[in-house]
């Protein structure tokens, strides 16, 4: 296995380039082992993870889609016993990072500008991203900023992007700080297990080991922070002897702290691609104008991702409140996968195109888990995600599809031609296309594997034993030992996971800060 990787590349920073670094030398690629109850028709059962190998992480890979997630997320954390999480406390963290590019179009009691993050919408949207927002007005749902004071609705959304340049977490935060003396950047470097004495329980530096195969120590003054990421740091947390004493023994990792939750409570968004046709041509391919456009003027084709940016979130009927939505739409394929065929759209049949739009179960109840496979470091881990485990999953899934069908229904919509591929999925042909047991069937056989992982070192109290953190992200039962990422959230938002990692790593350093008596 190649180590933790390098720089970002210059590529990376092209918005419509973003998929050609699925599956490349800057993603872990990892791979659920099999699942029993969705991915059932991927080969072996497994779901693709890509995860970032680069500096940056997953924001060199990701939608760059800023979305906060549903205010109750964050009250609902404070419920389940994280003093300081509730929304009213998160959202100066939020506003910390921000830079917002169109700070009067937006709710602006809940944006700022002057953070070292820029947030704007792309240069350019195509005209079907317009039309999806007059169809969601047919359906009785406003246009409207979904980090705002509502998240119920549709919107084109802002993206952390400036200009149309990509800026990942290393662009918007590490690059601006690369002289300062105190920070030392290492590529090509894995960790290997955090240094925790045995005795005192107190971490005091981390193992490497570099591109050539050399391990060393690192020793710390203060504290160690693991920013992992749901899959790494629960891995590293075990490496490190600090997770379940059972599991630790039968991969002969020596148990220095017995904490059950470690690799618990995994969990994450989980969707269905639903396959439309359209019979408009009016797109062009990617060609050198376009390509000098982006160039010259960081405009055009290349400087989006085309209908991905179009997102909207509702509430199913078995949402548990109202207000609080629990389903996601994304769209794509047209104008979506021009990185990858060299036109906008792919030319499918009689000058058709295709766009899907995927519903997002925003509140899983299905949890998994990450364990050792062996005491390799350099090994991927075990993931056991267990998507669609619990039956409530499915029928907000299914509850999705319906809808997404009733919006390529109406007016806006169907001006486009737009029309639902009814290819059956061979496992599912016993029952009549369209109806609940279809689809039933069908989102376990073609389930859409979201890249919002999170709840693998899990943020609660002592008094809940799958708790890994308590409320300042402190290793239950470890001194100078923290964790700071996605794998902390007890519960995944509401929506796309990197603006909340990023307000966690916001609020995280204020925490270090003050345990330190720094300014």
């Amino acid at each position: 296995m190649r180590l933790t990787g390098p720089d970002e590349p210059t590529g990376a920073q092209i918005p419509s380039m973003f998929l050609n670094y699925l599956g490349s030398d800057i993603d872990w690629k990892y791979n659920t082992e099999p699942e029993q109850y969705g991915c059932l028709g991927s080969p072996e059962q497994r779901c693709y993870w890509p995860r970032g190998k680069v500096l940056g992480g997953t924001s060199v890979l990701n939608g760059m889609m800023y979305i906060r997630g549903n205010p109750q997320d964050y009250d609902d954390w404070e419920a389940m016993g994280n003093p300081g999480w509730k929304w009213k406390d998160v959202l100066p963290y939020f506003m910390k990072s921000e830079d917002n590019q169109q700070i009067n179009e937006v709710d602006s009691k809940y944006h700022s500008t002057g953070g070292l993050l820029p947030v704007g919408r792309f240069p350019y949207n195509p005209p079907f991203s317009y039309s999806v927002l007059k169809a969601g007005e047919e359906l009785g749902y406003q246009v409207q900023d979904l980090n705002g004071a509502n998240t119920t609705g549709f919107m084109i959304a802002q993206m952390t992007n400036k200009n149309g340049i990509r800026y990942s977490s290393s662009r918007a935060f590490l690059r601006p700080a690369v002289n300062r003396s105190n920070l030392h950047i290492l590529l090509n470097t894995t960790v290997t297990k955090v240094l925790v004495h045995p005795t005192s329980k107190t971490a005091h530096g981390v193992e490497i080991v570099d591109e050539d195969g050399h391990m060393r120590k690192i020793l710390v003054k203060k504290e160690v922070i693991v920013a992992g990421g749901a899959v790494n740091s629960p891995q590293i947390l075990l490496l490190s002897g600090i997770g379940p004493k059972e599991h630790l023994e039968k991969v002969s990792v020596r148990p220095i702290h017995d904490l059950p939750g470690v690799g618990r409570n995994l969990h994450n968004h989980v969707a269905y691609f639903i396959n439309f046709f359209l019979n408009d041509t009016n797109t062009a391919p990617l060609n050198w104008a376009t390509a000098m456009e982006y160039l010259l003027f960081r405009d055009g084709l290349m400087s989006g991702t085309g209908v991905s940016a179009v997102t909207a979130k509702i509430s199913s009927r078995y949402a548990e409140r109202p207000s609080d939505p629990d389903l996601q739409f994304y769209f794509g394929g047209f104008l979506a996968d021009c990185a990858k065929t060299g036109q906008v759209g792919e030319l499918l049949s009689n000058d058709s195109r295709a766009v899907q739009v995927f519903p997002a179960v925003l509140h899983p109840k299905s949890r998994g888990y990450i364990e050792l496979k062996s005491n390799d470091p350099l090994e991927h881990p075990k993931i056991v995600v267990n998507y669609l485990q619990e039956d409530h999953d499915v029928k907000v899934l299914v509850e999705g599809i319906k809808f997404a069908v009733r919006l390529s229904e109406t007016a806006a919509l169907q001006a486009y031609g737009m029309d639902l591929d009814r290819t059956p999925i061979k496992a599912c042909q016993e029952h009549d296309f369209g109806s609940q047991e279809y689809w039933e069937c069908a989102v376990r056989q073609n389930t859409g594997a979201e890249n919002h992982q999170a709840g693998s070192c899990k943020m609660g109290p002592p008094s809940d034993p799958m708790a890994v953190v308590d409320h300042e992200l402190r290793v239950h039962g470890v001194r100078n030992l923290r964790v700071v990422d996605a794998s902390v959230m007890p519960k995944v938002t509401s929506g796309n996971t990197n603006a909340p990692v990023i307000m966690i790593a916001e609020k995280g350093a204020h925490l270090i800060r003050r345990a330190w008596g720094a300014r």
